[in-house]
Formats: C-alpha cells, sequence, structure tokens
C-alpha cells in the first residue's frame, strides 16, 4: 500500500501553510485598495509559483513544491476546492428572483448570453491562428469554450458589487442578479457539452451525456429542489445545527459532483446545480449559507486561487496582443448584448449601460471554466493567462464603471470572490 513518506507529508503541510498565509496578506492588501481578495490570491500564486520565485531560485521552488505525491495530494485539495466554489456559486442563485423579473429578465440574459457568445465563438473559429486553437480536431469544441467563456458571468462579484453600490435590491440590480443567474446555468451546461466533445477518456457517447446531462439538471431543479425543501425541515429539527445540516450538504455536493464526472462532463457541474437546488430552499436560512461562504471562502477559495499562480509562468506565457484581443471581445460581447437586452426591457441608457458594466464582471467562475479547459487539453497556458487577466480586468473594473456610470458614491467593499 503507498502513502506518503514522511518528508512528503512535512511537504505538504509546509505548502498549505505558506499558500494559506501569503493569499490572507495579499488578499487583506488587496481589500485595502478597494480590490477583490481574489486578486491578492492569484498575485500570492505568482509569487510563489514559476513566474517570480521559480526565475528568481528555481532550486527553491522545487524544493517549496517538489514533484511527487505530496503534489498529486496538493492538486486534490485544489480540485475539491474548485468543487466547493461551484457550489456556493449555485447557493447564491434564487429561482424565485428570477421568476419575478420575467420578461426584463429574458431581455437582458438572451441577448447578454447570444451576443457575447457569438463574439467570443466568430473570432476564434475564423481566426484559429491567432487564438492559439491547438489541435483540428477540437477547433469547433475550442470555438465553443472561447464563446461560454465571454458569455459566463461571475454572480458572487456582481451580487457583491450591488451590494457596495446600494443597489441590490432595486429594480435594476434584481434585474442584473436574475439575468445573471439565467447566464450562469446555461453557460455551465453548454460548457459541460463542450467538455462531452472534446473527447474525454468515458464509455459513454456524447449525445448520451448530453442527455443525462440535461435530464440531470432538469430533474435536481424540479424533483430534486422540491424533495430538497421537504426533507431540510427535519434536517433542522432532529440533526446538531448546523453540523449536521452542513455535512449532508456538502455530502450531496460531493455526490452530486461524482455524478456528473461520471457522465463524462467536469464535476463543477453537478456542485453547480445541487447548490442552486439548495440554495433556492426556504429552509437553508442565511446564516447556514453564510457560515458555508465563510467556511469555503477562507480555507478552499485561497488554495484555488494561490494554485492558479503554480500552474504556468505567467511572464513566459503572456502574450500582449492575445489578451488585449481577448479583453476587448469581453467587452464588446457583454456591453452590447447585455445592454441592448436591458434597454429593451424599459430602462434607460444610463441604466442599462450600468446593468451591461455589471454582468461583464468574469471573476471566479472564468477562472475555473479555464483551469477545467487546460487540465483537458482544451486551450493552451497563453489562452489560460490571457483568461485569467480577462477575468481580473473585467471584476476590477465593473464596480468603478458602474459607479462612473450612476454617479453613485461607493463604500470600500468587503471581501469578495
Amino acid at each position: 500500500m503507498n502513502k506518503l513518506s514522511q518528508h512528503e507529508v512535512m511537504s505538504l503541510l509546509i505548502q498549505l501553510s505558506i499558500m494559506l498565509m501569503l493569499g490572507r496578506l495579499l488578499a487583506e492588501a488587496a481589500r485595502k485598495i478597494k480590490q477583490p481578495a481574489v486578486v491578492g490570491e492569484i498575485l500570492a500564486g505568482i509569487i510563489l509559483g514559476p513566474t517570480i520565485l521559480g526565475m528568481i531560485n528555481p532550486d527553491w521552488f522545487q524544493g517549496l513544491f517538489p514533484a511527487g505525491s505530496s503534489s498529486l495530494v496538493l492538486d486534490g485539495f485544489v480540485q475539491v476546492a474548485v468543487v466547493l466554489l461551484l457550489f456556493i456559486a449555485g447557493l447564491e442563485v434564487d429561482l424565485h428572483i428570477v421568476l419575478q423579473q420575467g420578461r426584463q429578465a429574458i431581455y437582458t440574459s438572451t441577448l447578454g448570453l447570444i451576443i457575447p457568445f457569438a463574439f467570443g465563438f466568430m473570432f476564434p473559429y475564423f481566426f484559429p491562428v491567432f487564438f492559439e486553437s491547438m489541435d483540428g480536431t477540437r477547433h469547433l469544441a475550442y470555438s465553443l469554450f472561447m464563446g461560454t467563456s465571454m458569455a459566463i458571468t461571475a454572480l458572487p462579484v456582481i451580487a457583491r458589487i450591488l451590494m457596495d453600490l446600494g443597489i441590490f435590491k432595486s429594480r435594476m440590480g434584481m434585474l442584473v442578479i436574475s439575468s445573471a443567474m439565467i447566464n450562469d446555468l446555461i453557460g455551465w451546461l453548454i460548457f459541460s457539452v463542450v467538455l462531452g466533445m472534446i473527447g474525454k477518456e468515458q464509455s459513454m457517447s456524447i449525445w448520451n451525456t448530453v442527455l443525462l446531462t440535461v435530464g440531470f439538471t432538469a430533474a435536481m431543479l424540479t424533483l430534486g429542489r422540491g424533495l430538497i425543501n421537504r426533507v431540510l425541515p427535519w434536517v433542522n429539527r432532529k440533526l446538531a445545527w448546523p453540523g449536521g445540516l452542513l455535512s449532508l450538504a456538502l455530502a450531496l455536493c460531493f455526490l452530486a459532483a461524482a455524478f456528473t464526472e461520471y457522465i463524462g462532463i467536469h464535476a463543477v457541474f453537478g456542485a453547480f446545480i445541487v447548490g442552486v437546488a439548495l440554495g433556492d430552499s426556504e429552509h437553508l436560512s442565511e446564516r447556514a449559507k453564510e457560515i458555508v461562504h465563510q467556511f469555503i471562502n477562507n480555507i478552499f477559495a485561497p488554495l484555488f486561487f494561490v494554485g492558479i499562480g503554480l500552474k504556468v509562468n505567467f511572464i513566459t506565457n503572456f502574450d500582449l496582443t492575445l489578451t488585449l484581443a481577448i479583453i476587448a471581445i469581453a467587452f464588446a460581447g457583454k456591453i452590447i448584448g447585455s445592454g441592448w437586452g436591458t434597454r429593451l426591457g424599459g430602462f434607460t441608457w444610463r441604466e442599462s449601460l450600468a446593468a451591461a458594466f455589471g454582468m461583464n464582471a468574469r471573476g471566479a467562475m472564468e477562472i475555473i471554466l479555464g483551469l477545467v479547459a487546460l487540465e483537458n487539453g482544451l486551450i493552451n497556458e497563453k489562452v489560460f493567462v490571457s483568461l485569467v487577466i480577462m477575468a481580473l480586468v473585467t471584476s476590477m473594473s465593473s464596480g468603478p464603471l458602474m459607479k462612473w456610470i450612476l454617479k453613485l458614491k461607493q463604500s470600500p467593499p468587503p471581501e469578495n470572490h
């Protein structure tokens, strides 16, 4: 039976300690300059990774993050962190808000999804060499992925920006939130199909994967949601609170993640859908949600975002032209699509532009999407670095642009991912 040696256990514990400490310090520094914590955490990874430490002193870098069993276990921690991050993103989705917005949310979310998707799909499809499309047989899947990455939003980041601006409960705030929820649901569904197309090792055909994905989503958001709503009161009464609820919630999250991994799409999709079904229950208190958020955002999220910086060299893989092109496509698609959709919903042009700037935030969702694509060989490290930078630029600019267009006074933001 294989097991970690004493040196490997020690190495793993030191890695986790340094990642958490430096991640926290730089996250706090980012908050001081009114930026999301994720900016500081990724910077911590860049400092610890091949970009800075690996170039200044390769021996220190190899000594701190050696290849081998401890590296494999650390990668396991990062995979769990990804699943949990999508789970809490799902908890943010409130289907009642989506239904209340009705026609207006459909306009904003539909155009805010279709137009960025079209922009993201067309440019890589017709200019494959410029956009680093590596494999001709996967060119369609690559273009679909780029379309999805332009269409998706970062619901937690958007929610935090709207709260900071004091417009979360306003008519426009609810519209932006509901539209972002619809975008995330459809975007992750499209991405799950893309993963089925790229030939991950699996026993079933792509059509079976697609049918099972759609069936799983529909079942979880109808029957599953109803069952969870019926069971939660019993859980709250009979089991120790909040431990019993949290244990069962995470168990359900991991089970659904394992199922979607089995049918040929990534585990994150199952975690996201279960989060939506669970978060929509009236019996899941805000306090319970907050406990889950604090636990994941302060322990697992830093490990994931610091781990991003360990994956690639951000200097040698930085392509300025490619990065600027991806940022331009991201801004143009979201601002045109979401702005036009919001205007059709009866809002003023100023409000429509503000909503579009809010919808433009990609944040953690974009980075997770890029990492999954990188791990599956769909994109190379240059594209991954460009997508991470695009996610950071869109997230950092959304709040100031909304504030500018609405001429609102913004309070300092709390930590967010």
